[in-house]
């Protein structure tokens, strides 16, 4: 512990800001990615409304990598921190303004695509000065810590947020309920801010590269995208980051809407505050759980031993989703079980894919690499999304699920075709629990 005590002398104690820093990458994702959707079906827009704009809001991430090292020229990392969460609470503040407006959608919206915009950014920024702020063995150290606390975001954003929004749609109007909520949650962010802009510590390590000439980078950058799609077994990789998850995909935008959909659309009628407990509690402790133990399975017997139980846990538990439309239980215990086996399946197989994506990227380049993979995992997700709406509307939730369940046929065609004779070393097991 030599080196923790020298870390606190030299650059504050990492407790101050580790903890707090991960809370504030974590809320806005969560707010974007799902908040949103939910947000949205109280406000009466249509499924095929909802699944669509709000997978757009994937697009920050699947760019992500182009502007990442634009992000390394041009002020430090602590800098473009400090100035998102700022820019994330300025959203946010939009946000709940933009809610009780006449052109509503189109306010709203915008303010989403800056929060992503500016969550994104923060992604990059926190995850490098990470790097920097801490020498090898203090990452190792935080590594389980910083987790754990942007598990917690998710709980917090998926879950006591939308409880919040739920208990106060009770007494108000849907549009004044998150009007409030998005408010407070605004004042948060900007606490973020004041207590960062004071609490990171200012290393010699995180500059501005004023010296890199921009079209030198430029070219560099352009240089490694151009060897990422010359890597052997290209094809055979893309089809599987695109393919491997697509139920899950077409799942993730239309879950919370059939959970909150009347009966007599095929929904189960639960209240905003239910999916708070159901979806953004359960569901969220399931997938974590599911992701440790891939993390301690991965460590036992790596992808050639654990890939075909993997790609059933990621498969089998969506039928769930087709007894749940076909018999819609009343109250939450049945609906409470389902979701959490789904998500537990999903932490659990999500391994896998995690666990190819890194030896994929292992050569030379490694983290640029991996940072392309990253962004065509985002583009897996956002495509299937966008056109997830429409196909409910037109089938209907029990069909809609029937055919996501049989799209599991394309994750088990595209495990088959990849390589499982790789070793699984630490540092790819430290990037699953980060991920999980």
């Amino acid at each position: 512990m030599k080196s923790i005590k020298n870390i606190k002398a030299k650059k504050g104690n990492p407790w101050g800001w580790i903890p707090t820093l991960y809370m504030a990458e974590g809320i806005p994702y969560v707010i974007v990615m799902s908040v949103a959707t939910i947000m949205y079906e109280r406000l009466g827009l249509s499924n095929a409304q909802i699944a669509l704009y709000t997978s757009w809001l994937y697009l920050p991430w699947v760019i992500k990598p182009f502007w990442s090292p634009i992000v390394e020229l041009f002020e430090t990392k602590r800098w473009w921190i400090v100035m998102m969460q700022m820019l994330i609470g300025a959203a946010l503040g939009g946000l709940a303004f933009s809610l009780e407006a006449p052109n509503y959608i189109q306010w709203s919206l915008a303010m989403l695509w800056i929060m992503a915009f500016s969550s994104a950014t923060h992604d990059i920024a926190a995850d490098g000065f990470y790097m920097l702020a801490l020498d090898d063995q203090q990452q190792a150290f935080f590594v389980g810590i910083r987790s754990t606390f942007y598990r917690i975001a998710s709980i917090i954003g998926q879950g006591l947020l939308i409880m919040f929004a739920g208990t106060l749609e009770s007494r108000l109007t849907p549009s004044h309920a998150w009007s409030i909520t998005f408010a407070l949650t605004a004042l948060l962010f900007f606490a973020f801010f004041a207590f960062h802009a004071h609490m990171l510590p200012k290393t010699e390590a995180d500059k501005k590269q004023q010296e890199t000439d921009l079209l030198h980078a430029v070219k560099d950058f352009f240089g490694t995208f151009v060897s990422f799609f010359r890597k052997k077994h290209i094809v055979i990789a893309l089809l599987f980051i695109l393919c491997y998850r697509l139920p899950e995909a077409m799942l993730v935008k239309i879950c919370p809407l059939f959970l909150l959909g009347s009966t007599e659309s095929g929904g189960l009628a639960l209240t905003t505050g239910d999916i708070g407990i159901v979806q953004g509690t359960l569901g969220v402790i399931g997938l974590t759980l599911g992701g440790i133990l891939g993390g301690v399975a991965a460590e036992a017997g790596g992808l050639k031993r654990w890939l075909w139980p993997m790609v059933l846990s990621i498969t089998l538990p969506d039928a769930v989703y087709i007894g749940l439309a076909y018999f819609q239980p009343e109250g939450l215990f049945w609906v409470s079980i389902c979701v959490f086996i789904e998500q537990f399946g999903y932490g659990f197989g999500f391994t896998a894919y995690m666990l190819y994506l890194m030896h994929f990227s292992k050569g030379e380049s490694t983290t640029a690499h991996y940072a392309f993979c990253t962004g065509l995992m985002a583009l897996g997700m956002m495509l299937p999304g966008m056109v997830a709406g429409f196909l409910q509307e037109s089938v209907g939730y029990l069909n809609f699920f029937i055919i996501a369940t049989l799209l599991c046929a394309l994750t088990f065609a595209v495990a088959a075709l990849i390589k499982t004779d790789v070793d699984t070393d630490n540092d790819i097991l430290q990037k699953i629990d980060e991920k999980n």
